[in-house]
């Protein structure tokens, strides 16, 4: 019995029905189940067994976002030590951009799992482990400065209004962290809008601007290497700077089965046909390539087009699905001069479309079998 084990039955007795703390036996339950193994486990009957359930999955795609999260902080030090022009090492860097990403996360957690405990709570049912992920994800794609009372707001709004009144884990329809970020996008533009928002208590002489900012306002001379752009030691969200990190985590996922290759492939192939047709159109300063290295394509396309709940489910529909949200984004942000970074815009719209595509896959099947049936029955 591990040392969790031992709490955990000794902590359960408090949050039993007629306790003080039952109405937060939801949270211990959530906790409980994430830390150890689920107590409900089928015993008897005719069933599927088998070991990945929702608990091991969402671990998996935790760890697959560990590479782009360790790099993230790292970065995010060596940007503020580089802004102030002073030299640090690799833990000194690590440990600041740790201490921006903490309260982040632990905000994050605490009114997200909130609104989850109330509604959990209020239904009779358990705190799904689905918001662990979303918690994990949100203070990667914010600025590491944002007021901490906006994230807040921004993840008890997503969580409120993209998921939970529709019906909790499994029924949203909009991915809730990229929601979380819409909110602050729309609600307070000049927090996540700017070059000065990229780099942590950046000296005022130094100018954060991201490779899109530069590539928007023309000022190609600025733009960083490939190689800088595939590292990440560039301006940015915490989770969206490495691009290798990124394909890191994207193995990961193909190798568990977690995450669908034919999104991810079909992502990367829509925006890189529509960047490189784009430039060759003279509508883009940048071409397809470069593209996909800038900003958060790649982390959209890995652990955000993908989600499994918000994406389409027929095997067309993926390829229909991914290749939408590669065209849009590329789209916005070649003639959206005001808004550079198209990714997140191009998947929640997307998320919108996923049933009606896999509704008109679903009917053209259909009406081809029936053609095909009417066909051998002539035949006849």
């Amino acid at each position: 019995m591990n040392i969790f084990e031992k709490i955990g039955k000794k902590l359960e007795p408090t949050f039993e029905k007629g306790k003080p703390l039952h109405c937060l036996y939801p949270l211990y339950d959530a906790i409980d189940t994430f830390l150890l193994t689920p107590k409900e486990v089928t015993s008897e009957g005719s069933h599927i067994r088998d070991a990945v359930d929702m608990k091991r999955i969402m671990i998996t795609v935790m760890i697959a976002l560990c590479p782009a999260l360790f790099f993230g902080m790292w970065n995010l030090g060596y940007q503020h030590f580089l802004s102030q022009g002073m030299e640090s090492g690799f833990w000194n860097c690590l440990l600041y951009g740790f201490l921006k990403w903490l309260p982040l996360v632990i905000v994050t957690y605490v009114s997200g799992l909130t609104v989850e405990i109330i509604f959990a709570h209020k239904r009779g049912h358990q705190v799904a482990e689905g918001f662990f992920v979303t918690g994990f994800i949100i203070p990667m794609i914010m600025p590491p400065d944002v007021p901490l009372w906006m994230v807040a707001i921004a993840t008890a709004f997503a969580v409120l209004f993209a998921k939970e009144v529709f019906g909790g884990t499994g029924y949203n329809f909009l991915n809730p962290a990229l929601v979380a970020r819409a909110f602050v996008f729309f609600a307070y533009p000049s927090v996540i809008s700017g070059d000065s928002v990229w780099i942590s208590e950046s000296a005022d002489a130094i100018s954060g601007a991201t490779p899109l900012a530069l590539a928007m306002n023309g000022s190609m001379e600025q733009m960083p290497s490939l190689l800088d752009l595939c590292i990440g030691t560039i301006p940015g969200c915490i989770g969206e700077t490495s691009k290798i990190a990124i394909l890191l985590g994207a193995i990961i996922l193909i190798y568990t089965q977690v995450a669908n290759w034919r999104i991810m492939l079909s992502v990367v192939v829509g925006g890189l046909v529509t960047g490189a047709l784009l430039h060759t159109a003279g509508m883009s300063p940048v071409t397809g390539w470069e593209h996909l290295l800038m900003g958060g394509f790649l982390f959209g396309a890995v652990f955000m087009a993908t989600d499994p709940v918000t994406a389409t489910h027929t095997e067309s529909g993926k390829y229909i699905y991914g290749l939408l949200i590669g065209i849009l984004a590329i789209v916005i942000r070649v003639i959206n001069k005001g808004y550079p970074e198209g990714m997140m815009l191009a998947i929640l719209l997307m998320n919108i479309f996923a049933p009606l595509i896999d509704y008109c896959v679903i009917h053209i099947k259909i009406r081809k079998r029936k053609v095909n049936i009417s066909r051998h029955k002539i035949k006849l």
